[in-house]
């Protein structure tokens, strides 16, 4: 951009969106309307013919470049700062509640009593052995319901017949709600952690296979003929194009799937088992130790968020040509 604003060159910019142009009309200087052909650019496909029209000619100033990256910036802190506010303000309200509620300790604990019992089972191992045994159900679970459901939904992508078969059965699996299968698969396969992998695996696996579906079938079919014309194996087909195309849709299952293989945990445990935050709230809820139930479950919350997280930090590595992109 310096070198074109000292040079005095013209930039061309093709907006996304009519919206999108005019947001950027008190950065960019528009010189003149002209066709899509005659600025030199290749045509995007599914162009609205008005859109097709407002692409121009402008110049960009660097130091409204500058501008416009120190506001994306600016925002971002801001939303930072409102979740801290808005945890702050959660927290500020539950004391309240709980001190000039008229609710007794073991209905409504205060933060301070939740917070000294945390600190308690912290210290004695308690939380610690409990929460282990969790995550690990956890993560066997996510990791072998996506493994197998990505396989089955890349075979249901390509087979129309095998879909049509297999639908029935997997939309019924998922009308049966999994608190009322989980007793039988524990009573089948014991109060051991394979029930649990396996209550965990089930949640996951429906979202999971229903997203690669989508991402493999709504990769352009041109893109298979450019394939075929450069001779691709099938396997190239599938490196080269087919996965990067469906991650994208992919890890929006995923993202479902990583918050909900923590719930798949915690109904096992709840229904039978011998170590995990589950039984934990079973203790708690038996012996009437409220702060013990929020401990385990502000506990679940935060495996919960630290696994979305690992997914959402995995999937910028994986799409960061995206953001080159737009950008």
């Amino acid at each position: 951009m310096d070198l074109a604003d000292s040079l005095g060159l013209v930039c061309f910019y093709a907006p996304e969106t009519i919206v999108s142009g005019f947001c950027l009309s008190g950065s960019v200087q528009t010189l003149r309307p002209c066709p899509l052909q005659a600025v030199g650019l290749f045509p995007r496909p599914a162009l609205d013919p008005c859109e097709a029209f407002f692409i121009g000619c402008i110049t960009v100033k660097p130091m409204d470049l500058n501008a416009l990256i120190k506001l994306r910036h600016t925002s971002s802190r801001t939303r930072r700062w409102l979740g801290l506010i808005s945890l702050t303000a959660g927290i500020l309200a539950w004391w309240l509640i709980a001190r000039y509620g008229g609710l007794p300790a073991f209905i409504l604990p205060s933060p301070a009593d939740v917070w000294m019992r945390f600190l308690r089972a912290l210290l004695n191992g308690e939380l610690a052995r409990h929460t282990g045994a969790t995550l690990l159900e956890v993560s066997l679970g996510l990791f072998s319901g996506v493994i197998f459901a990505t396989v089955l939904g890349y075979v249901l992508a390509k087979s129309r017949m095998l879909e049509q078969l297999l639908s029935p059965y997997l939309v019924a699996s998922q009308a049966v709600p999994l608190v009322a299968i989980a007793p039988l698969l524990v009573l089948w396969f014991g109060p051991g952690i394979f029930s649990k992998v396996l209550i965990c695996g089930l949640i996951v696996f429906f979202p999971v296979l229903v997203n690669t579906v989508v991402g493999i079938r709504a990769v352009p079919s041109a893109y298979y003929d450019l394939m075929h014309s450069l001779h691709a194996s099938r396997a190239q087909i599938l490196r080269y194009l087919e996965i990067p195309a469906a991650l994208p849709i992919f890890f929006g299952g995923l993202r479902i799937g990583a918050t909900l293989s923590v719930i798949g945990a915690v109904v096992g445990e709840l229904v039978g088992a011998d170590t995990g935050l589950g039984v934990l709230i079973n203790i708690g809820r038996g012996t009437f130790d409220t702060p013990m139930v929020f401990v385990a479950v502000f506990t679940l919350v935060a495996m919960a968020l630290l696994i979305y997280g690992l997914v959402t930090w995995f999937e910028k590595k994986l799409l960061n040509w995206q953001e080159h992109i737009q950008q």
